[in-house]
């Protein structure tokens, strides 16, 4: 009865999932994103912030908003720290000198409860329903390419010099457990095994250990840190300055679309779209995201946004909130076992996320490519999302191309009068990007 419950709730009968593989599913999206329990920590540590404290409260935010993602959109997506976001606050912010974190963490709190208030009065869904239908569809192929370009950054695949991207050091054992692990992990989904994305990931991480890439903690637990020294530490007074309004505005939008980006995208892959391109209900995935940024702001933590990373989850099967709460729990636990959760190395997610960018290739075979105004913007969607490493960049540039060439072609009826408003903002976020 308490199973029946349950599937009802989620509705894992109802989207073609099972319990195991909504669970297994989980368990993969927090192994492609546990990296953020590093990353963060490390980012916010030189920005002067506590190392320790920021843990724990990447942790804590991580795990309450995924679960709040999936009890109350009932959507696969894990929520954390994003990443962008966090790099402009404690590089640009605070390490440029221009404020101090605590007036940088009451600029995200800012942007967030304009998140809230916009989100409440519907006005984000009336955004994306304003977003052109080529656009949605290319969402997916921009997030895939730029899902593998992260994973082959993380496995030391390709490497960046003053020329640009190039090949990197196929020397390198981290390149060559990489390489291994590609191969081990298409081999399981090409022989259909189920898990094979999790178990790609575990078997590559095995394999390091010889190589001593995995690093075997000392100790499976860890007594989590005091939040003391960031938690209720915000300045929205002081954020509250004309100056600051641009670098509001960059967190605003760039948090925005990168959301967009993801929920459609990631939508797309789990076959939640409806035939033109939306999410049904989507105002609930961005209500959850809005306030976790004015939360993870209050307690220290960056803007909260829905995670690329849960596109392995959603290859492996998830389908349903259950997902996003298993992996809420395994963030949780991650606050007692940071050791444990922080061992399996990049090189060993890298390969996953590689074969996920293919995966979320198929989507562009609804762009209508016989219509020049049409696939011209979808292809700069995707290219600028590749060569910027942004997918904020490549759905904003992707709008304006859009708008430019019907009115160009002289078809300028076929532009939503909304878009043309929207293009505005779009405009002003270019020309405030450093």
């Amino acid at each position: 009865m308490a199973q029946s419950g349950i599937d009802s709730y989620f509705m894992i009968t109802e989207r073609g999932s099972t319990y195991k593989r909504e669970i297994l599913a989980g368990v993969t999206t927090f192994m492609t994103m546990a990296y953020i329990l590093i990353i963060h920590p490390g980012w916010m540590g030189a920005a002067g912030l506590d190392r320790g404290a920021s843990v724990v409260v990447t942790a804590l935010m991580s795990g309450l908003f995924s679960f709040l993602m999936g009890m109350y959109a009932k959507l696969p997506f894990a929520l954390a720290p994003g990443m962008g976001g966090n790099a402009f606050f404690a590089f640009t912010l605070v390490k440029g000198g221009i404020v101090p974190w605590e007036v940088g963490m009451g600029m995200v709190c800012v942007s967030g409860i304009v998140f809230v208030l916009l989100t409440v009065f519907g006005v984000r869904e009336l955004i994306v329903r304003l977003v052109p239908k080529s656009i949605k569809f290319a969402i997916g192929a921009a997030v895939g390419i730029f899902i593998a370009y992260l994973g082959m950054k993380d496995a030391g695949l390709i490497a960046f010099s003053g020329t640009g991207i190039k090949i990197g050091s196929l020397g390198d054992p981290r390149a060559v457990l990489s390489l291994i692990g590609l191969f081990i992990t298409g081999v399981f989904l090409a022989r259909r095994t189920p898990g094979g994305i999790l178990l790609g990931i575990l078997v590559t991480a095995a394999i390091g250990i010889p190589m001593g890439i995995t690093k075997i903690p000392e100790s499976l637990f860890a007594a989590p840190a005091s939040i003391e020294p960031l938690a209720f530490k915000l300045d929205i007074l002081g954020a509250l300055k004309v100056e600051y309004i641009p670098f509001m505005f960059t967190f605003f939008v760039g948090d925005f679309f990168s959301t967009l980006g993801t929920v459609l995208g990631v939508s797309q892959k789990a076959g939640l779209l409806d035939k033109d391109g939306n999410l049904p209900e989507i105002g609930k995935p961005f209500l959850v995201d809005a306030v976790g940024t004015v939360v993870g702001a209050i307690f220290g933590s960056t803007t909260i946004t829905t995670f690329i990373e849960s596109a392995s989850g959603v290859e492996s099967g998830g389908r349903t909130g259950l997902t996003a709460v298993t992996t809420s729990i395994c963030f949780f636990l991650a606050i007692f076992l940071v050791p444990l959760a922080t061992c399996i190395p990049s090189q060993a997610t890298a390969p996953a996320l590689i074969i996920i960018g293919l995966m979320m290739m198929p989507g562009i075979r609804n762009i209508v490519f016989e219509d020049f105004t049409e696939a011209f913007p979808a292809f700069m969607t995707i290219l600028v999302t590749a060569y910027t490493a942004s997918i904020a960049n490549g759905i904003s540039s992707g709008i304006l191309f859009y708008t430019a060439m019907k009115v160009l072609s002289g078809r300028i009826r076929e532009v939503h009068w909304g878009t043309y408003i929207l293009c505005v903002p779009l405009v002003i976020y270019f020309l405030g990007l450093r």
